[in-house]
């Protein structure tokens, strides 16, 4: 935003030419996997928010408005995925199967609103071939998952994802092999789906979920695991600063759109398009919740959340004055986008991770700088060309009247000087 106007060149196209490419790696050292995506979804952003066509509406507006300005910007994400401290990146699970063919899960994450156990028991459907409706859910406890990290670093479906599946995938080969002696097939070649358990070349034989389970435990077969699950490939030398800390990086772009009142410095959000990378997303609704979400939680933490301490000498120095709701400005539904429009990045398998999935969670958050930079550009438009905006973050409306008010003072005066009356 300020390095552009200096150089020349528009913000989106220095922010495109700094994009990391395929074979780069990090200034710490860990290659950038799939660099070529985020070039893509950068692409496939402007493509769907119409950014072209926009940004000349805007300069339109802009020109034919003296005390109103409108801001477009386009921001993009790479974030890395996984706890900075190799140790927290493990988890574990217990799953039992009960002689009805109900199932029984529990896992090391904690449910806070973001989808979590819905994410889990998608999981442990989809690795046993059961319908959701046979499984259940049970209260994270540390009594039946002992040593569980915190639900955090967007890791939760991650870690505790591929713990259940570890589990399921034990006491599915378990039931394979009871399958393959009725169905006459090798155990390898056993499947379960849509509650139904089959075999390559077993023609039309087909043996029921709650049937092959209850023959499991006539056998005395095993039919509850522990499962764990560490991610792997993960190192870091905190001497050197180098090393592969993350799994796999998440990638996204967002352009904003914003207008600004020039005699208060107060703004609004027209319209915000996002294309995020959740991989194969494991739950799509949820993510779309999450990115909607955290998108808007960063609006809050780059434009209203300001924190203030008192600075008077006396027994309240340095006490936090913001320190609730009626001193301190969260987003609410006035701070919504007034046109909202969410994309999730086709064919982004991710490999090595729970059914090609990604995180989604804090990496939505920070495609609200196109928010911020959006507000930067309406607020150069009060000034010269090329006026380089000095913005304050948060960009309170205190703060982008400040930074209109220098951009107007800096431009040419658009009224004469007037005339002095007297001697």
């Amino acid at each position: 935003g300020r390095c552009a106007p200096a150089l020349g060149v528009e913000p989106h196209e220095l922010r495109r030419r700094n994009f990391y490419r395929p074979g780069q790696a990090t200034p710490y050292g860990q290659p950038v996997r799939h660099a070529e995506r985020l070039a893509a979804i950068w692409s496939l952003c402007a493509e769907r928010s119409d950014f072209d066509r926009r940004q000349a509406a805007v300069a339109a507006f802009n020109a034919a408005h003296q005390d109103t300005k409108r801001g477009l910007a386009i921001t993009p994400v790479k974030f890395g995925i996984s706890f900075n401290l190799t140790a927290f990146n493990q988890a574990g699970a217990l799953v039992h199967v009960y002689k009805d063919g109900s199932v029984l899960i529990n896992h090391g994450g904690t449910e806070m609103g973001q989808g979590l156990h819905t994410k889990m028991i998608q999981v442990a459907a989809t690795a046993l071939g059961v319908p959701m409706a046979a499984v259940r859910l049970a209260p994270t406890r540390t009594d039946k998952v002992p040593n569980t990290s915190a639900t955090a670093a967007s890791a939760g479906a991650d870690l505790n994802g591929g713990a259940v599946k570890n589990a399921c995938d034990q006491i599915r080969e378990r039931l394979a092999i009871v399958a393959a002696g009725r169905l006459g097939v090798p155990a390898e070649d056993v499947r379960f789906a849509g509650g139904m358990v089959t075999g390559l070349g077993a023609g039309d034989q087909r043996i029921a979920w709650p049937e092959l389970v209850h023959d499991a435990y006539m056998r005395r077969v095993q039919l509850w695991a522990a499962g764990f699950y560490r991610t792997e490939g993960l190192h870091w030398d905190a001497e050197r600063m180098q090393g592969e800390p993350f799994k796999y990086f998440a990638y996204g772009a967002a352009a904003a759109e914003v207008e600004v009142d020039g005699f208060t410095g107060a703004y609004r959000l027209r319209r915000a398009d996002i294309v995020h990378d959740v991989g194969d997303s494991l739950s799509p609704l949820v993510d779309l919740g999450q990115i909607e979400g955290g998108f808007v939680q960063g609006v809050g933490w780059l434009t209203l959340e300001e924190l203030l301490w008192d600075e008077t000498d006396g027994p309240n120095r340095g006490r936090l004055n913001t320190q609730a709701a009626s001193t301190y400005k969260i987003p609410s539904f006035s701070e919504m986008p007034e046109e909202f429009n969410v994309h999730l990045f086709e064919r982004a398998t991710e490999s090595g991770v729970v059914y090609g999935s990604k995180a989604v969670g804090e990496p939505p958050l920070m495609e609200a700088f196109s928010v911020r930079e959006a507000l930067r550009q309406a607020v150069g438009a009060f000034g010269p060309a090329g006026w380089s905006v000095t913005l304050a973050t948060p960009a309170t409306p205190e703060a982008v009247y400040w930074a209109v008010r220098a951009a107007r003072d800096a431009a040419p005066s658009e009224q004469p000087a007037p005339a002095y009356v007297g001697a």
